[in-house]
């Protein structure tokens, strides 16, 4: 397969875990109130769930949104977990404005995460990642975030509970 260096080529084939960004077309502000973030957060727990995926940390903004999650038996049905994602979110917020038809989302990319060491680095950026724009001064004050659920039920979860962190096998 021919690769095109200006676009992500969504080669999923891994179970394991992965990182997602994505951001809104020409980084227009248009998730920019607490009823459109809330709104985008709502579909991509829904999303998530209707596909099987297990959310490690998500974090959603007025442009870019960014979430961490194991992938199930099917890690292809990302594609089709995005592509539903972005089509009730752009139809709400396009309605919203009353612009329909508008393009809203621009591309998405995904990492596979190998290593345990990555992956702790990325739940940390998507967790500090309104920190990093200046939006709170601490990450669990950002309602749109994992951090402060995180903060919350990080005591009462232990590592033997389904879904909670990540430990891959790395085979060493």
């Amino acid at each position: 397969m021919q690769r095109w260096p200006h676009s992500p080529s969504h080669q999923l084939s891994e179970n394991g875990a992965y990182i997602v960004t994505a951001a809104t077309y020409q980084k227009a502000p248009i998730f920019n109130s607490r009823q459109r973030l809330t709104l985008l957060c709502e579909h991509l727990f829904e999303r998530a769930a209707q596909y099987g995926w297990q959310l490690q940390a998500w974090a959603a903004f007025p442009n870019h949104y960014h979430f961490v999650a194991l992938v199930p038996a099917q890690p292809s049905s990302l594609r089709t977990l995005i592509r539903h994602l972005h089509s009730v979110t752009a139809v709400e917020v396009n309605r919203l404005d009353q612009q329909p038809g508008r393009k809203v989302w621009f591309q998405y990319w995904e990492t596979y995460l190998i290593y345990e060491k990555s992956f702790y680095a990325r739940l940390r950026y998507v967790h500090e990642n309104a920190v990093h724009h200046g939006l709170v001064k601490r990450a669990v004050l950002y309602p749109w975030c994992s951090a402060g659920w995180f903060e919350q039920k990080a005591h009462i979860l232990s590592y033997e509970d389904p879904g909670f962190g990540y430990r891959p096998d790395l085979g060493a």
